[in-house]
């Protein structure tokens, strides 16, 4: 009986594993052109987190800066009541060209980070694995260098955050402010 157990929580390790390996990185991934402002136009979650607060979300802006070890700072300010708050937080470099790694101080969950699509001065297609003592989350990023995006860069966002087993309830084009956009200096 344990040993069954053993196997069945094996190969469901195995599977998760392979769904993370599955996710594409960024051909010739060009660290350097990424830097910069970027809006948050889209969101899609199937964490607790997310549902729970989906009905207050809005777009946000996102700076991305290099450090001297050659990681990425990643500061995102974004409305939150009356105030704007401001996240930031160190995505190490793998081996990977793209993929990146995080850990949260706060909630000790560890992310698997992977720019999966860019042309950089338009958008960037992000997802992340997300996993802690509780269990396992998938999300995924719409970034924009401008507020807006074409009809067809939102469902290409949408089609992906699907295959990535989120379902439409789980998927939101983040509703447009002005508020907390000039803070992200």
């Amino acid at each position: 009986m344990q040993a069954t157990l053993l196997s069945i929580l094996g190969l469901a390790l195995l599977g998760t594993l392979h769904a993370q390996d599955s996710i594409p990185v960024q051909a010739d991934f060009q660290q350097d052109k990424l830097m910069g402002r970027w809006y948050s136009i889209g969101l899609a979650s199937n964490s607790n987190w997310f549902k729970e607060k989906r009905h207050l979300m809005k777009m946000c802006t996102t700076i991305i800066s290099t450090t001297a070890e050659g990681n990425l700072e990643v500061t995102s300010t974004y409305p939150k009541g009356d105030q704007c708050v401001t996240r930031n937080s160190l995505y190490t470099k793998t081996e990977q060209p793209g993929r990146f790694s995080y850990t949260s101080p706060r909630w000790g969950s560890k992310h698997n980070i992977r720019v999966v699509e860019t042309n950089y001065e338009e958008y960037a297609l992000v997802a992340t694995q997300i996993s802690k003592s509780t269990g396992s989350s998938t999300m995924v990023l719409l970034y924009s260098r401008t507020k807006e995006l074409s009809p067809e860069r939102l469902e290409m966002f949408t089609l992906f955050s699907r295959e990535q087993g989120l379902t439409d309830d789980e998927i939101l084009i983040l509703p447009q402010t002005d508020k907390c956009m000039a803070d992200a200096a």
